[in-house]
């Protein structure tokens, strides 16, 4: 053998030893370098936005797409299609009529409270192009907390949807006399203090307005106040940057999506899920959405084959109505490839995948406000998302120790507190710095305040407290463990225990209360479920109850069990227990407590019997 030909052989010997140890020891090292360098250079484009005096927004995107393909179907609506030039010219002319008629000005804050419709993108648009920012009011809330959001975020003028002006009837007089003007999309109205808004679009030009008024000269400009729940009672208005903004759009590019994709959107524009990695996704490749007013497990796959649906976008509850919908010879039938979202349980994601076929679920984490999201584009089931050695050098988390019995971090001898070990489950934490800064809530710097930690590891340091327990394992898979503190997910909503149990302690009859959400097998997230002390001298009245919740709370909020104590336990550190509450569930045959469940056939909270828990636990019943 020639020396070259034993070089050449020790080369080949070499590369293939190298690939089998790859394959055995990184096998995700491929996939994982190439999503990263996806990732970082969209990254670093949004990085170069810091340094240049002017700065590319999806607003500026969408107008580019306008002018790239103005015929191409941008939103497709109950059967109507609305192209990017049909979306352009209509928020042009709501535009003008912002300006001329409303009287707005740059660097206003608007509330918006709308449906999934057409022309929440024209009004968010609309209202963008005159350099207003833009607060999305959720259409579930009520009275106190609707004043609440519009107040907190500085706005002095509310958009109301058409089909939504009724429901404002409460509050109108609340609204005027805080000097707040409220337009409503419709062309008459009954209300004295209702201003109109489309028979003024009518006549407004198409043109558009000066690209002065929109443009921005930092990516740290907010642009959206997007509303979550609040610890503290009432919803908190979460700043939405640009930078967010962007970095939200480059999700569905991020999976592999292009524009030739047509994307199913059935979640509320007013959540960060919709708006800006639906809506503004869509818009940063060029594609078509599929835009429904409320999702339907019954006209999901006629709507997928119709339009030929290929991304769709998902909350965990979501997938678990459509795998409960009757079986069909055409489950398989249609071109959805993917699905983005976040909280699919690992039984629903396998179920999903073998009745509908092949579909890869790509689950993103990360909350409205939180500086740190975790993707799983490996599709590993029952993770959300994936780290690696690449990902910790840009993106700082860590995972601590948690007491789930008082409720707090658990701290060493010197008050720092302690990482959890691989696969150990802790709380997660993000450290806030210059490529993962946290831009906080409107209106009061307290709140921004509670959600940091400081002195977590060493003196001076700061982290985004995510307020959920997650664990990774050896290969760097994150999953989602539970939530902590004062919320719980149901019905895709975050459910704020503070202001359930103060609108809860409005009841006459009602002394103490401790709200917490308990699991039902079967379904997403937690059940609402309270425990309560009845005032000395009065008793518990059901009827009295429910029209209470029904009246002051949303629906996805209303507890759906009460548990009547004698007295409350408390933590060592006198704070309400929820853990012993929340593992003892809602079994009336382990609970010796008064047991009640909401029955909307009733209208009343009616005594939980044994038949009605198991009529629960099989489904039978709607919650």
């Amino acid at each position: 053998m020639t020396p070259s030909l034993g070089w050449l052989s020790a080369l080949v010997a070499g590369f293939f030893s190298a690939h089998v140890l790859q394959k055995l020891c990184f096998p995700y090292f491929w996939r994982d370098l190439v999503f990263l360098l996806r990732v970082i250079r969209y990254g670093v484009t949004v990085e170069l936005f810091k340094l240049r005096s002017s700065v590319r927004t999806v607003l500026d995107r969408f107008i580019q797409q306008a002018q790239r393909v103005p015929d191409k179907p941008f939103v497709i609506y109950e059967g109507s299609v609305h192209t990017y030039g049909d979306i352009e010219r209509r928020s042009n002319r709501l535009a003008h009529v912002f300006l001329e008629k409303v009287k707005l000005r740059k660097g206003e804050c608007i509330a918006l409270l709308m449906s999934n419709e057409p022309d929440f993108l024209n009004v968010w648009f609309g209202l963008s192009k005159v350099g207003c920012s833009v607060a999305f009011l959720n259409i579930n809330i009520k009275s106190k907390s609707l004043l609440h959001c519009v107040n907190c975020c500085g706005a002095k003028t509310l958009i109301v949807g058409a089909d939504l002006v009724d429901s404002m009837n409460g509050i109108l007089s609340s609204l005027q006399e805080d000097n707040i003007q409220v337009w409503a999309m419709k062309s008459h109205s009954e209300h004295p203090h209702v201003h109109t808004l489309l028979d003024k679009v009518q006549d407004a030009s198409e043109l558009p307005v000066p690209a002065a008024l929109r443009a921005v000269t930092s990516v740290k400009t907010p642009n959206l106040y997007i509303f979550t729940s609040g610890t503290t009672g009432l919803p908190k208005a979460a700043v939405i940057t640009h930078l967010q903004s962007l970095k939200a759009a480059a999700g569905f590019w991020a999976f592999g999506a292009t524009k030739d994709d047509v994307m199913y959107v059935p979640l509320p524009l007013y959540h960060s899920a919709a708006s800006l990695i639906g809506i503004g996704g869509t818009i940063e490749l060029g594609a078509t959405c599929i835009l429904k007013k409320k999702f339907s497990a019954s006209q999901f796959w006629n709507d997928c084959r119709k339009h030929n649906v290929t991304v769709f976008q998902y909350i965990g509850e979501l997938c678990r109505y459509l795998c409960n919908q009757p079986q069909t010879e055409e489950d398989t039938v249609h071109k959805v490839r993917m699905g983005v979202g976040n909280g699919l349980r690992q039984d629903v994601w396998r179920q999903f995948q073998s009745r509908f076929g092949n579909v890869k679920m790509c689950e993103v984490y990360g909350s409205t406000e939180g500086n740190l999201c975790f993707m799983n584009h490996i599709g590993k089931i029952g993770t959300v998302g994936r780290s690696n050695f690449f990902y910790r050098l840009l993106f700082k988390y860590d995972l601590i120790k948690y007491d789930m019995v008082n409720d707090e971090p658990v701290k060493d001898q010197h008050g720092f507190c302690q990482p959890v070990k691989k696969g150990e489950t802790g709380l997660l934490l993000s450290k806030v710095g210059a490529l993962s800064p946290f831009f906080g809530y409107a209106g009061s710097k307290q709140l921004t305040e509670r959600k940091l930690m400081r002195n977590v590891f060493v003196k001076g340091d700061a982290y985004f407290n995510n307020g959920d327990l997650m664990a990774e394992d050896q290969e760097g898979f994150i999953s989602f463990k539970d939530r902590v503190g004062d919320t719980f997910r149901w019905k895709g909503e975050n459910v704020a225990t503070t202001e359930v149990t103060e609108t809860l302690g409005l009841v006459e009859f009602i002394q103490e209360v401790n709200v917490y959400g308990v699991e039902i097998n079967g379904n997403e997230g937690r059940a609402g479920m309270a425990a309560m002390i009845v005032r000395p001298g009065f008793t518990f009245d059901g009827s009295k109850l429910f029209e209470h919740v029904m009246r002051d709370l949303p629906a996805y909020a209303r507890p759906l069990f009460i548990r009547l104590q004698e007295e409350m336990e408390m933590t060592s550190t006198f704070k309400q227990q929820k853990f012993q509450l929340v593992q003892s569930g809602f079994n009336p045959s382990t609970i010796s407590d008064p047991l009640y469940v909401l029955d909307y056939q009733q209208q009343s909270y009616v005594p939980l019997t044994d038949s009605i828990y198991h009529s629960i636990l099989a489904g039978e019943r709607k919650l």
